[in-house]
């Protein structure tokens, strides 16, 4: 059954307003999903009027090079769910597509002319077997906001990624990468980076993901990465970091624990050049942070105790911490942290009594 539904009109008032009307009264919505379909029947209309073209949850193999030619209106493409080992070349012909949803078949690679789908706002190739992206896909997508490749082969990512300044939100876990791209500065609309999961292979992050300053949210959690670079300091707007399942040393886990707001001024003193630690925090004679100072007149020993776990995964101050928290000693712990900011503990005026 071919379920074809008419896309809304709008008010014509002017004589371009009539004419934009009446090409919009002509496009259509075509609904072919979850019909077990394992190949395409021949279209009895016009495939110049569809404008969204479902074919999603079928048992497709294939999509024919003459039936995308011809989809020329073409604004949302669905096939997610099928068995495609391939895209057609012919999709560059969609000129002014927007949305692209392949997710879920068993795509080793995707066509150098989708490079041609300039409108291309959404891309979501997620679980598939793509072990690469076109080299130059980000130098022609420049309305892309969203690129969605996760659970995939990817060793890493073009270069080229790192030109879409439109790019609001990347999603590549689950893959196998090794590297960034280093010139991620470039992606100034960027709010979401999820680089999770990538278990053994990713160890390092380049300096430059700390000049991302639209970034919100942060994910490199399960991963090999042992020191964040002391430029995320930078990211002003980032409410959310995810870090656990790393070996991280700097920032060691003590500050990890204490939440995100102890990371960024460990990071901080990183950045200042202060390279003496002291159980874990940073101890420079230059300048010393409110948790140095705390260690220092013994109001808090950084230790935690062993026989005492917190089995509820928690989130502090934005900081995504693994589930094996322990409760910190000391009137120092982070139920308490508010309590104790540097002007109250450290101010000549303050009088504390018994």
């Amino acid at each position: 059954m071919l379920y074809v539904k008419q896309q809304a009109t709008v008010d014509a008032r002017s004589s371009p307003d009539r004419k934009r009307a009446t090409e919009e009264e002509r496009l259509e919505l075509v609904d072919l999903s979850g019909m077990s379909l394992e190949s395409l029947p021949n279209p009895s209309l016009n495939l110049a009027t569809i404008c969204k073209l479902d074919l999603s949850n079928n048992n497709l193999q294939m999509i024919p090079e003459s039936l995308t030619a011809r989809l020329l209106n073409m604004v949302v493409f669905d096939v997610h769910s099928n068995q495609l080992k391939s895209l057609p070349n012919s999709i560059g012909c969609l000129s002014k597509l927007k949305v692209l949803n392949v997710s879920g078949n068993l795509l080793v690679s995707l066509p150098k002319t989708i490079e041609n789908c300039r409108s291309l706002e959404e891309l979501n190739a997620n679980f598939n077997k793509l072990t690469k992206l076109p080299d130059t896909i980000g130098f022609e997508l420049i309305n892309l906001k969203k690129l969605s490749v996760n659970s995939n082969k990817l060793i890493f990512l073009p270069n080229s990624i790192t030109h879409i300044t439109t790019l609001r939100i990347l999603d590549a876990r689950l893959n196998c990468l090794h590297s960034l791209p280093e010139n991620l500065e470039n992606l100034i609309n960027l709010q979401v980076l999820n680089i999770s999961q990538n278990f053994r292979c990713l160890s390092s992050l380049p300096y430059s993901i700390g000049l991302l300053f639209s970034l919100t949210d942060l994910d490199i959690s399960y991963n090999e990465i042992t020191s964040l670079p002391d430029s995320i300091v930078c990211l002003k707007r980032l409410q959310k970091l995810s870090v656990e399942g790393n070996p991280l040393i700097s920032p060691p886990m003590d500050v990890v624990e204490l939440g995100l707001h102890a990371v960024m001024e460990y990071l901080s003193h990183q950045m200042n050049g202060s390279s003496s630690h002291k159980n874990g925090y940073n101890n420079s004679p230059r300048k010393k942070s409110w948790i140095g100072k705390l260690v220092k007149n013994k109001t808090f020993n950084g230790h935690v105790t062993p026989n005492h776990r917190d089995h509820h995964h928690e989130e502090r101050e934005g900081l995504v911490v693994p589930e094996y928290h322990r409760p910190i000693d000391g009137l120092a712990s982070p139920r308490h942290l508010r309590m104790f900011s540097p002007r109250r503990l450290f101010s000549p005026k303050t009088n504390f009594t018994r």
